[in-house]
């Protein structure tokens, strides 16, 4: 979600906007890189350097990626993909966490497209 923001505020729009169309770039990239015979893919989500942020848009970047994990883990379970959240988890905040570990068991036996997401890296 890195740049998004920047992106989003060049547009004059609220910094959340971008945070909103990162997600969106994120699941048609996902979407399509199987469809390309890409075996492995890794988005950078949070880096540790994110926690300078407001915390109000701390907050919203997370309430984000949780909201992706609830909409998105079926539709990548369906077409065999496997989720990896790669990074520190011990500062994420509980709700954050209890979707990620769901996310990651209802795709653990993809054997489609690996997707990585990269959190407080």
């Amino acid at each position: 979600m890195d740049g998004n923001g920047r992106w989003a505020t060049r547009r004059g729009l609220p910094r959340i906007a971008g945070h909103r169309a990162g997600l969106a770039a994120a699941r048609r990239i996902v979407e399509h890189a199987s469809d390309i015979s890409v075996r492995c893919l890794t988005l950078y989500a949070f880096s540790s350097d994110n926690w300078r942020r407001p915390p109000a848009e701390v907050q919203r970047i997370f309430w984000l990626l949780r909201a992706f994990l609830r909409m998105e883990t079926e539709r990548m379970r369906q077409r065999g993909a496997r989720l990896q959240v790669i990074g520190r988890r011990d500062r994420l905040p509980a709700p954050v966490l209890e979707a990620i570990e769901k996310s990651e068991w209802v795709t653990a036996a993809g054997r489609g497209i690996h997707v990585r997401v990269a959190i407080d890296y």
